[in-house]
């Protein structure tokens, strides 16, 4: 919406996240089809224009340097969704001059279950917008909101990353201004609907609105908490209402095969090990991708501002391996049966070198229950069971799942290599 000539088209609301609404006349350059990401941005030609080579990795593309940590400031870590880095980043680049602003999503903008992108101009509003959001939210189009002139950074998920590097090559002057890209390892995002499934199945009426959503409040990794007109206090572990991803994962989601944000300056994920779970208060691993941001870490972390350790590659790998193959050869699984049903799906200008047929099978299943979560039928069945049963139960059979299928979602992720399609 953001290159729409005009100046008209935006984007909506809905309950399945935002949606383009197109006005009258609406002008768009060819540019806006190249940079779509419902439509997919070739990921290998953007490596070469943006990195000048090809990844690392082709897991997690190309690294500089690998960390671990947190933010050292206690108050900032503690607000963070894991280890406060994210926050803490963005802070010294606006206090040392090398930006003018912070482009942040911020749950609670313009209401309570709504979630925007703001442009923070301070310390206070970088630290309000610390906490993770796991509702689709369009960022991009905030570009025509930027004073000429000004530098700024932004937060971003992968497929708005790929958009955003696509505009920057293409000499887009508003993409230009921004001079740091950070973002978040991705893994799924829910739609709004959720939430109000979530709120009915607690028993919260209609006419008891939403008065502040936390995603991840509390000690590391957090819980939802959403309290109420009425003073009702909803709280639900991280780990129990992820219950809500099978009902109500986005279908972006399922079709990115990007996880480790690998066209940002930054990526950062929670750092899962028995270690820092162990140790609690939020871990994170650190990925730079560009000299320049390597620089700011290294100067932060000789500040004392970040607490960060050098860590392997592989490693911190490991410690997604199950997320990075649901992206890498999962989403290219489903994209694939999509198209072969006659259905839409990104082309990423890639695709796995080999896919085992066990791969296949696994992902059969769990597609199938995506599918089945996705009706009517199985959302209103859900919202008729309580958490306290559901979320422990899920729980369980998660990670159940999860030891069962680790073997065949594991092998071959070693020497996984992209074959790079052959374009016009």
């Amino acid at each position: 919406m953001a290159l729409d000539r005009t100046g008209a088209s935006r984007m909506e609301r809905t309950p399945r996240g935002p949606q383009p609404l197109y006005a009258p006349g609406a002008d768009l350059p060819e540019l806006a089809w190249e940079a779509c990401p419902g439509k997919g941005v070739d990921y290998p030609k953007l490596y070469l224009d943006h990195y000048g080579r090809l990844p690392d990795s082709w897991l997690v593309g190309n690294i500089v340097a690998t960390r671990t940590g947190y933010a050292a400031d206690p108050a900032i870590r503690a607000v963070g969704a894991s280890g406060g880095v994210t926050t803490a980043v963005l802070i010294h680049l606006l206090e040392s001059g090398r930006i003018d602003g912070a482009i942040v999503v911020r749950q609670g903008v313009p209401t309570p279950l709504d979630a925007s992108a703001v442009i923070a101009t301070s310390r206070d509003e970088i630290i309000a917008a610390a906490q993770s959001v796991y509702i689709p939210v369009s960022v991009l189009d905030i570009l025509p909101r930027l004073e000429p002139g000004k530098r700024y950074a932004v937060t971003l998920v992968p497929e708005q990353a790929a958009a955003l590097r696509r505009l920057q090559a293409s000499g887009h002057p508003q993409a230009q201004q921004i001079e740091y890209v950070l973002g978040p390892y991705t893994g799924t995002a829910l739609y709004p609907a959720a939430i109000d499934n979530f709120l009915r199945s607690h028993g919260v009426r209609k006419d008891d609105p939403v008065t502040s959503l936390e995603w991840r409040a509390g000690e590391w990794p957090g819980y939802l908490e959403i309290r109420t007109k009425s003073g009702k206090v909803l709280r639900s572990k991280k780990v129990y209402y992820n219950f809500l991803i099978p009902f109500f994962v986005t279908r972006a989601s399922l079709q990115s095969m990007d996880f480790a944000n690998e066209f940002c300056d930054l990526s950062v994920g929670d750092a899962w090990s028995p270690k820092f779970e162990a140790e609690g208060g939020g871990h994170s691993v650190v990925v730079t991708r560009s000299a320049k941001m390597e620089a700011v870490i290294a100067e932060m972390v000789a500040a004392g501002q970040l607490a960060l350790e050098p860590e392997d590659n592989l490693k911190a790998t490991e410690m997604h391996g199950h997320m990075i193959d649901f992206k890498k050869r999962g989403g290219h699984i489903r994209n694939s049966w999509r198209r072969s049903w006659g259905r839409a799906a990104p082309d990423y200008g890639m695709r796995p070198e080999h896919v085992p047929a066990s791969r296949k099978a696994v992902e059969l299943a769990i597609s199938g229950l995506f599918v089945i979560g996705g009706t009517g039928l199985a959302r209103g069945v859900l919202r008729m069971i309580p958490e306290r049963v559901i979320g422990p139960v899920f729980n369980k059979l998660r990670l159940s799942w999860k030891n069962l299928s680790k073997p065949t979602k594991r092998k071959g992720l070693a020497d996984f290599k992209m074959i790079v399609d052959e374009r016009e």
